[in-house]
C-alpha cells in the first residue's frame, strides 16, 4: 500500500466524492441482488409449487425470516388481486430493480470520472513542477528520453493500470463483502469453508503476480532507453546520414525494441493468466461448497434446507465475476506500481538548490559580485578550488582557459544553477544563498553558446520571462540585437513560428533572437558564453556588434573561446584545473608570458 501513498494522498481531497461513489456502488450491488434467481421461491409460490402463507409471520432478522415475510406479502397479493396481478408485480420489481441498479452504476461512474482525471492531472502537474525545480546537474545524469518516458509512458501506465482499475478495486471488494454477509446469514457453517478457501486462493494468485512488478520495471526502463535512442536519432539525423550510420543506430534501436517486446509478452502472459486462474479457483471452491452443502442438505444437518442451499449457491456464483475482476485489477495494480516507483524517483529527488524558508528578495545590483574562497565539488570530484574574485558593477570580466578548466561551472554558480560547496558567493555583500532564486535570476541575462529557442513565434521567444512587454519594446530589443531587419523580412514578422529549436532560422539569426531576449529583460548583469564561436564571418560580425550594444552600461561576465573578442575586458581571469592561475588585462598577461600567452599564440597560429 505504501507504493500508492501519493495516489492515496491525492484522494484525500476527494473524500466527499469517494463517499458518494461507495454509496452509489452499494446501492447498485443491493439492487443487482434482486434478480430472477432471488425471486425463484416467489415464482414457486405463484405457480402453486408451494402453499400460500396465510398467517402473518413474526419479523426475524435472517434470510429465512425476510423470505417468509415477503412470501406472506405475495400470498396476500394473490388472494386479494389474483395471480396475474402478482405476476405483474414480480415483473415490475425485476424491471425496477435492474433500472435502479444501472442508474446507480452510471452515477458511480459519473462521480468516479472527475476523481480519476483529477489524480492524473495533479500527478502530471507535480511531476512537471518538480522537473522545473530540479537543479541542472540532475539532468546531466539522466537520459532526456528516459525523463520524457516517465512523464508520458509511465504516467499513462498509471492511468490505465492503477487509476483505470480504481473502480474495480473499490466496487468488487464491496460486492464480495455484501454477498459474503448474505451467505453467512443463510448458512454460517457452510460459510466457514469459504473463509478458509478464499484466502488460500487469494494467496496463490498473489504469489503468481509478484514477479509482474519486476518485469514491469524492466519494461519501463527499456522503454526509456528506446525513447532516448529516438531523441538522439532526431537530434543527430544529419550526422547519422552523413556518416552512413543508419544501420548502426537501427540495429541499436532494433535490439532494444526486441528486448522490450519479449518483456511485454512475458507480462501479458502473466496478466492474462489472472482471469482464467481466478475463475478456475472460483469453480474449485464452488465444487467444494456443492459437495459439503449437498451432504448437509441430504443429511439434514445444521438446519440447511434445499431451497436455502440453492439460494446459497446462486449467491455464491455472484462472487465469481467480481473476484475475476478483482484479480485482474490486482495484477494491473502490480504492473502500475513499477511506473509509480519510477515517477516517485523524480518527485522525491533532492532539490540541491532551493530557497531558504526566509529567503530575502534582492531587487537591485549596486556594487559587486564577490567569490570568497569558493570551492565546488560534484560527485566527489573537485571542479573549482579556492576561487577569490570580485566583479565590480559596470566592469567586464572575461574567463579563459582550456576545456574542463571550470569556466562554465564558475559562471553557473552566479545564477545558482549550482550552489557552492565551500566559501561564499556574495551579491552586494549578501550571501546569494540567503536571497530568493527568483530575485537573483531576475538580475541576470544569459546568452549561451548554443541558442536555446522554443517552437513558438519570434515575439514569444523574445518575451520569454518578460511579462506585458509592449510591441515597441520588443522592436527596440530586436534593433539592439541587429535582428530587426531580418525579422521584418519574414512574411509574418514577429508572429513567424521558428520551428522546433529554431530550425527555420540560420545560426546567426537564432543567436540574435537570444540576444534580443536578454536585451528586453534589461538586466544589470550579463552572462555570456561567447556566442560567435560557431558562426560564419558575416554572422559573427552582426552578433558581435549586437553583444557590444547589449554590454553597454552593464556588468558582464564573458566565457571567451575566441580570445580576440576579449582584448578590451577590464580583467581577464585565466582558469587552470579549477584554480585561478593568472589574472590581469590583455597586455599584462601577454607580458607575463604564461598560460594566457600560450593560448593566444595557439589561436594566432590557427
Amino acid at each position: 500500500m505504501k507504493r500508492f501513498e501519493r495516489i492515496l494522498f491525492y484522494l484525500g481531497s476527494q473524500k466527499r466524492k469517494i463517499v458518494l461513489y461507495i454509496a452509489f456502488n452499494l446501492l447498485s450491488v443491493l439492487f443487482s441482488l434482486v434478480s430472477l434467481a432471488m425471486l425463484a421461491p416467489f415464482l414457486q409460490l405463484l405457480f402453486g409449487k408451494e402453499k400460500l402463507v396465510n398467517t402473518k409471520p413474526v419479523w426475524e432478522y435472517s434470510a429465512n425470516g425476510v423470505l417468509t415475510y415477503l412470501k406472506f406479502i405475495l400470498s396476500d397479493l394473490i388472494r386479494n388481486y389474483g395471480v396475474n396481478s402478482a405476476l405483474a408485480a414480480i415483473a415490475l420489481i425485476i424491471v425496477l430493480a435492474i433500472f435502479l441498479k444501472n442508474a446507480f452504476t452510471y452515477l458511480s461512474y459519473w462521480v468516479l470520472a472527475p476523481i480519476r482525471n483529477y489524480i492524473m492531472s495533479k500527478l502530471r502537474s507535480d511531476l512537471y513542477a518538480k522537473i522545473l525545480a530540479l537543479p541542472i546537474g540532475y539532468f546531466t545524469e539522466q537520459k532526456k528520453g528516459d525523463i520524457i518516458s516517465r512523464m508520458s509512458n509511465d504516467v499513462n501506465e498509471i492511468e490505465w493500470s492503477v487509476i483505470g482499475t480504481l473502480e474495480g478495486l473499490i466496487r468488487d471488494p464491496l460486492t464480495i463483502l455484501i454477498i459474503l454477509t448474505w451467505l453467512i446469514i443463510i448458512s454460517p457453517v457452510l460459510s466457514l469453508f469459504l473463509l478458509v478457501l478464499l484466502p488460500v486462493t487469494g494467496f496463490l494468485i498473489g504469489r503468481l503476480s509478484r514477479s509482474l512488478k519486476k518485469q514491469s520495471t524492466e519494461s519501463q526502463e527499456e522503454l526509456g532507453v528506446l525513447m532516448s535512442i529516438l531523441d538522439e536519432t532526431l537530434t543527430g539525423l544529419r550526422i547519422i546520414k552523413a556518416f552512413n550510420a543508419e544501420k548502426i543506430v537501427a540495429s541499436k534501436f532494433l535490439a532494444t525494441n526486441t528486448s522490450l517486446n519479449i518483456l511485454r509478452n512475458k507480462m501479458a502472459f502473466r496478466r492474462d493468466l489472472a482471469s482464467p486462474m481466478s475463475e478456475f479457483m472460483g469453480v474449485l471452491v464452488l465444487s467444494t461448497i456443492l459437495w459439503v452443502g449437498g451432504r448437509m442438505v441430504l443429511g439434514h444437518h445444521n438446519g440447511l434446507e434445499a431451497d436455502g442451499f440453492i439460494t446459497y449457491i446462486v449467491f455464491f456464483t455472484q462472487i465469481i465475476s467480481p473476484a475475476k475482476s478483482l484479480s485482474t485489477s490486482f495484477y494491473n495494480a502490480q504492473r502500475g506500481s513499477s511506473a509509480i516507483q519510477r515517477i516517485e524517483e523524480v518527485l522525491k529527488a533532492t532539490e540541491l538548490v532551493a530557497d531558504k524558508k526566509n529567503a530575502l528578495p534582492i531587487s537591485q545590483f549596486n556594487h559587486a559580485i564577490e567569490f570568497k574562497n569558493v570551492s565546488f565539488h560534484y560527485e566527489g570530484i573537485e571542479i573549482l578550488k579556492n576561487i577569490n574574485l570580485k566583479i565590480e558593477k559596470g566592469k567586464t570580466i572575461a574567463l579563459v582557459g582550456a576545456s574542463g578548466a571550470g569556466k562554465s561551472t564558475l559562471v553557473d554558480l552566479i545564477p545558482r544553477f549550482h550552489d557552492v560547496t565551500a566559501g561564499e558567493l556574495l551579491i552586494d555583500g549578501m550571501n546569494i544563498k540567503d536571497c530568493s532564486l527568483f530575485s537573483v535570476r531576475k538580475l541576470m541575462g544569459i546568452v549561451t553558446q548554443e541558442p536555446i529557442l522554443f517552437n513558438e513565434t519570434i515575439a514569444n521567444n523574445i518575451t520569454l520571462g518578460t511579462e506585458n512587454a509592449s510591441t515597441e519594446a520588443i522592436e527596440n530589443a530586436a534593433a539592439v540585437a541587429n535582428a530587426l531587419s531580418f525579422i521584418q523580412m519574414k512574411e509574418q514578422g514577429f508572429n513567424t513560428n521558428i520551428g522546433d529549436r529554431g530550425t527555420k532560422l540560420s545560426g546567426g539569426e537564432k543567436q540574435r533572437i537570444t540576444i534580443a531576449r536578454a536585451v528586453l529583460k534589461n538586466p544589470p548583469i550579463l552572462i555570456l558564453d561567447e556566442a560567435t564561436s560557431s558562426l560564419d564571418t558575416e554572422s559573427e560580425r552582426l552578433v558581435q556588434d549586437a553583444i557590444y550594444n547589449m554590454m553597454k552600461n552593464r556588468t558582464s561576465i564573458v566565457i571567451a573561446h575566441r580570445l580576440s573578442t576579449i582584448r578590451n575586458a577590464d580583467e581577464i581571469i585565466v582558469l587552470h584545473k579549477g584554480e585561478i592561475s593568472e589574472r590581469g588585462t590583455h597586455e599584462s598577461l601577454i607580458a607575463l608570458n604564461g598560460i594566457y600567452k600560450k593560448l593566444v599564440d595557439m589561436q594566432e597560429v590557427k
